[in-house]
């Protein structure tokens, strides 16, 4: 197999990533393009990029969700490869698709591998085939009365969830009978507004869980690695607010034994490029597979600090073809590492996504400290897109130094103008249940935030 060769990268997404993505290419000598909304004209990601081509309005199925335009400005800027970053078309099979027939790389796995994974019921017939436990479910309902009639084989709570996607999104917790079919028709179209298929499935509701997910590395030959696992507990409505790395909560035989099932799903699927294997982990640490997401992942940074490979740099090689160059025994993995997602949410106010002009903006520094982000003072935070404005991530020798760390990193950063997540996480980290380990997916729920007087 001979690797191809790439010149330009167009980056088929916006804000911290499609800048996360430019620092890579720019450090491999690749010339980027971005594409923007008119709603990002100002944003910092067209600003850095050597060219950039506005693709349509702000509601991003007139720009980052149209292939078309895409493809387009992929073929007029004569970009040779597309980097999708996550979130928007990264799991879109057809995309994939379209770039391999207008004869452009796609930064990820192949279409198939996408629709195979990418269908959460498909995803778990592949891993059952591999005798890896999956949680108790069912496969794509065919309506709201097939929901109540499997929740009751299954036994309530469950889980709701969309077959396609992610993110939260499309997914709702139903207790009971009575609230099944509101549920249904919430999460459904949901799903088929986020990711144009609103089919879905049941999963058992399993309390008190750890989300475990691991990341892997494969290439084009067969070669498949861990870069150990992320425990992204801590979650609202589904979606994470901080992961950390190692987790706490796994024991070592557990982590050897999660660590090879992920490989072994890879490699069944003969994967290429970075994937994360997800899991729920019970109290008696027992785990399950959840699903697997074919891209890279927001909290990828982690990964990157607590071994110190650059993970979007190998993305890009291997999508092209070239051979890992890691082997597992020679991966070192150093220290602790936290991730506070910073939003412009208001959390006293059940997390409402807010938008805004940003006033004074400040990032901490110093040792073990990296903010990945897209705004600056001045910037006007749109309302179309998904409320992240930041990442802070620290690395410490051990967690004790890492939570102190990253707690005087909440208080030196400064997000003026709008209401932000900071001082959520900030409380988040200096309680004494998330300092002991004590916590899980649905810790939120009894968590009290104090605000400020």
């Amino acid at each position: 197999m001979v690797a191809v060769t790439i010149k330009k990268m167009l980056i088929a997404n916006r804000g911290e990533i499609a800048l996360r993505v430019m620092r890579a290419c720019y450090e491999m000598g690749l010339e980027t393009v971005a594409v923007y909304s008119k709603a990002d004209e100002n944003s910092l990601h067209r600003r850095f990029a050597d060219s950039s081509i506005c693709i349509g309005e702000g509601d991003p199925s007139d720009s980052y969700l149209n292939i078309s335009r895409i493809i387009a400005a992929a073929e007029i800027s004569q970009a040779d490869a597309i980097h999708p970053g996550y979130g928007f078309l990264s799991e879109r099979a057809d995309f994939a698709a379209a770039c391999k027939l207008s004869n452009i790389l796609f930064i990820g796995p192949s279409s198939g591998i996408i629709e195979r994974m990418g269908d959460k019921a498909k995803a778990r017939e592949t891993v059952q085939a591999l005798k890896i436990a999956t949680i108790p479910g069912t496969k794509v309902l065919a309506s709201k009365e097939a929901a109540v009639t499997a929740a009751k084989k299954i036994g309530y709570p469950v889980m709701l969830k969309a077959v396609a996607g992610g993110g939260g999104r499309g997914m709702r917790l139903v207790r009971n009978e009575q609230g099944m079919f509101s549920a249904f028709e919430m999460a459904s179209t949901e799903a088929r507004k986020s990711f144009s298929n609103g089919d879905m499935y049941l999963e058992k509701f399993i309390g008190k869980a750890r989300h475990i997910e691991v990341q892997i590395l494969a290439d084009k030959f067969g070669n498949c690695v861990h870069l150990g696992e992320r425990d992204c507990s801590i979650q609202r409505r589904r979606q994470k607010l901080l992961e950390e790395t190692p987790s706490l909560f796994i024991r070592p035989k557990v982590r050897e034994k999660i660590c090879a099932a992920a490989i072994k799903i890879g490699k069944q699927i003969k994967y290429f490029g970075p994937g994360t294997v997800e899991f729920l982990v019970d109290e008696k640490q027992n785990f399950y597979f959840m699903e697997m997401n074919t891209r890279i992942q927001v909290e990828h940074t982690i990964s990157e600090l607590y071994t110190g490979i650059d993970i979007v740099k190998e993305q890009i090689n291997l999508c092209c073809g070239h051979e890992l160059r890691y082997k597992q025994n020679k991966i070192i993995f150093r220290g602790h590492v936290l991730e506070c997602r910073l939003n412009a949410e208001d959390v006293a106010n059940n997390f409402m996504p807010t938008a805004g002009e940003i006033g004074r903006f400040h990032v901490p520094q110093g040792l073990g400290v990296r903010v990945d982000t897209h705004i600056y003072s001045g910037y006007e935070v749109p309302p179309n897109y998904d409320s992240m404005l930041a990442k802070l991530i620290v690395w410490g020798l051990n967690r004790d130094e890492a939570i102190n760390r990253m707690s005087r990193s909440l208080k030196e950063l400064v997000i003026e103008g709008i209401p932000t997540t900071k001082l959520f996480h900030l409380q988040l980290i200096e309680s004494k249940e998330f300092r002991q380990g004590n916590f899980h997916i649905n810790f939120l729920e009894n968590f009290q935030f104090q605000e400020p007087k």
